[in-house]
């Protein structure tokens, strides 16, 4: 059988400049909701909070009537893992853990970020995963660069210290069939980017790709379900989960985190661009 070709777009540093737009508008909303986030909230209330603060912005939400989605936000609670819709019924509660994923658009081009968070007074083993996940996702990146930067590096590279991370870190679930994807005029291109995998395969490192870099790890197993709603994504044994995503763009000389206010600057140090305060 025949591989399907993948479709690439490497995008010019001028775009990239772009894209650090749209994901500066992502970082905005998601502060904004993490801060808004407690007990007593509703998940409709931190989609309300997201999309003013996009729109305020002069963007629109990318998530917002993709493939028929029918709000700003992702927000996944405890067991959910991806993918969960807004609703006023859904109340945060004291000891919640939540994932909320956010998109925008800003002249065409697309930021894309997570981040979990507890809700008030929150099991530390709970956190604790929320902490792997984000460690995981920055090994991520950081192999990215140094793999651009060496003119060695492919894209499972990505994905085997994503998952070095996580399983240096604990016994975590890492969810398996969801992954990050390139991104740039649309949310999801191509290259596919799972969260586990060898090294040293699939395409090249080069400046001028663009990817949404995103682990989802449990708690426990990493098997997973699909609700009635055809969109959230739950785990099969119960157990909590965290996802957490940053954009990140690859230039000549180093990476460029677009949904990192420091553009990964405190994470990453000189394998950050220069081209960025």
């Amino acid at each position: 059988m025949r591989r399907p070709q993948l479709d690439i777009q490497l995008k010019t540093p001028e775009q990239i400049e772009k894209m650090r737009g749209a994901g500066l508008v992502v970082a905005a909303a998601l502060q904004a909701m993490r801060e808004a986030v407690a007990p007593g909230v509703s998940t409709a209330d931190l989609d309300a909070i997201a999309e003013k603060v996009i729109r305020d912005a002069g963007a629109v939400p990318s998530f917002k009537g993709y493939h028929g989605f029918p709000a700003s936000i992702c927000a996944s609670v405890n067991e959910q893992v991806v993918h969960g819709i807004p609703s006023a019924e859904q109340i945060l509660r004291e000891g919640d853990l939540i994932s909320l994923d956010c998109g925008a658009i800003l002249d065409g081009w697309h930021g894309d970020s997570a981040i979990t968070v507890g809700v008030g007074e929150t099991d530390p083993a709970l956190l604790r995963m929320a902490e792997v996940a984000e460690d995981a996702m920055w090994a991520g990146i950081a192999a990215a660069a140094r793999g651009s930067a060496n003119g060695r590096g492919k894209l499972t590279d990505i994905s085997f210290n994503v998952e070095k991370a996580v399983r240096k870190a604990g016994r975590y679930g890492i969810v398996d069939g969801y992954g990050g994807h390139g991104i740039g005029t649309e949310m999801h291109q191509d290259p596919h980017v799972l969260n586990h995998g060898k090294p040293g395969k699939g395409p090249r490192l080069v400046p001028g790709l663009c990817l949404a870099i995103e682990p989802m790890i449990t708690m426990g197993s990493p098997r997973t379900a699909e609700l009635d709603d055809g969109w959230t994504v739950v785990t099969r044994d119960g157990s909590f989960a965290a996802h957490v995503e940053h954009t990140m763009a690859l230039l000549e000389d180093g990476v460029w985190v677009t949904t990192a206010p420091d553009g990964g600057r405190a994470r990453l140090g000189d394998l950050v661009t220069s081209r960025q305060p």
